[in-house]
């Protein structure tokens, strides 16, 4: 069997890693892939969003199936593609990849369908959205968000009302995210505790994986502006089973039939960000694929082959599935360039690598920690940085602090120019 992964970050790295554990799979393709990537699997020049080059090479090169994981190429519509030529596909189609790719759309889908959310309006006019954050019982701090994909940066905490109206004109008027601000939300500003959720669907059966907690921020306590992810826990330790039955029963499952009578069923891998407040768990937002670097930290868990689990997904055979996992404790710990998630520089030699891209410190070899690659190139044996965030460092263990401990050990083995972690993941 052969199967192409599409994407080219450290979410990709780890689904590759999870399917080379399957024996039916003959043939690994990831397009465009990255450079460590390419030690796990063949890496084609192609990139993401490029739905025709993909379709062509997937049905030249006689693909069985094609695991699509960006936002970007599924938001285009390329698991619509990629099923007209009759390859099977893990993904959501184009419409139901909607609970992303539009905010408008799955703030309207939980409202009309009672799941718990953030209280919000909607403006497609940056007058007035401006008149309205003016208002004199309007409480801050506000969450505004583009409505389009925005490669995870289109979300503004706005402090006070000066910052409300300086986001609005950075969205809606000067485009700062292009077509992905013509329509904002402004939301209520939840507090307490985020914990992400993946969980599997085949659009009639959801199978929810072990929970994480994500890091956004970029420093320590906290602080700094939101990032793509610094680093993950798993299981989040404040997620118990008593908030998990709530989750199911008031969230899982209703959007699950929310998608399905609005007539676009959703198949694939869904996201779910949750907030646990005073009021019981809320939705903060979905994707419409493994989170990124939530997957680093969850997959390495799963202990059901993953191939398994996605072609039932693809098939409606979800239910037929058991799926078993690890009672280990996961810690990812994401390696940075120095300015990310601003400005920064690439082209960093990465020291502490072997030729296959993982560490070559001898605890981390004899603790099973994976270095899962997500701006990197390889020349020759080395790696080199090409992104913001470039590797990010998995480790497990019986307890939360056993794993913490051996990724941090690995961590400071590693070392590029510029490099910068946070040192605090998991104690949020």
């Amino acid at each position: 069997m052969k199967v192409l992964v599409i994407g080219s970050g450290g979410r990709e790295h780890a689904i590759v890693k999870a399917l080379k554990k399957s024996s039916r799979i003959k043939k690994i393709y990831a397009a465009p892939g990255n450079g460590g990537i390419g030690c796990d699997a063949q890496c084609v020049s192609f990139s993401a969003v490029n739905i025709a080059s993909m379709t062509d090479f997937a049905v030249e090169t006689g693909v069985n199936y094609v695991v699509v994981a960006p936002d970007a190429p599924l938001a285009a519509g390329m698991v619509d593609a990629l099923e007209r030529k009759g390859i099977r596909c893990f993904g959501p189609d184009k419409k139901a990849a909607r609970i992303e790719s539009s905010k408008v759309f799955s703030k309207n889908l939980m409202k009309k369908y009672g799941i718990p959310t953030a209280l919000y309006e909607v403006f497609n006019n940056a007058e007035k959205a401006s008149e309205y954050v003016k208002l004199a019982s309007l409480k801050y701090p506000l969450v505004i968000k583009a409505d389009g994909l925005a490669l995870g940066k289109g979300v503004i905490i706005a402090e006070n009302r000066d910052e409300a109206l300086n986001a609005i004109k950075l969205i809606m008027t000067e485009k700062k995210f292009g077509d992905s601000g013509l329509n904002i939300v402004i939301e209520e500003y939840l507090t307490g505790s985020e914990i992400t959720i993946l969980a599997f669907t085949d659009g009639k059966t959801i199978k929810p994986m072990i929970s994480s907690m994500d890091h956004k921020r970029a420093f320590d306590g906290n602080k700094g502006p939101n990032t793509g992810g610094m680093g993950v826990v798993a299981p989040a330790f404040r997620y118990t089973k008593n908030v998990a039955d709530i989750c199911e029963r008031t969230i899982f499952i209703p959007t699950i039939q929310a998608m399905q009578k609005e007539g676009c069923p959703f198949k694939g891998c869904l996201y779910i960000q949750l907030m646990l407040t005073t009021d019981g768990p809320k939705v903060i937002e979905y994707n419409s694929r493994f989170g990124d670097p939530e997957a680093q930290a969850v997959l390495p868990l799963l202990e059901t082959e993953l191939l398994d689990i996605m072609e039932a997904v693809t098939d409606g055979k979800l239910d037929s599935v058991d799926i078993k996992w690890s009672n280990a404790y996961s810690a990812c710990v994401v390696l940075a360039s120095g300015g990310y998630p601003s400005e920064y520089k690439t082209g960093a030699a990465i020291t502490g690598l072997g030729e296959n891209g993982m560490c070559i410190d001898s605890f981390a070899l004899k603790n099973g920690v994976i270095v899962y690659h997500a701006g990197t190139e390889k020349r020759g044996n080395s790696f080199y940085t090409t992104g913001g965030r470039v590797l990010n460092v998995t480790a497990s263990g019986q307890t939360l602090n056993i794993a913490l401990e051996t990724a941090y050990n690995a961590v400071r083995t590693i070392n590029f120019d510029g490099m910068y972690y946070r040192k605090d993941i998991g104690k949020y």
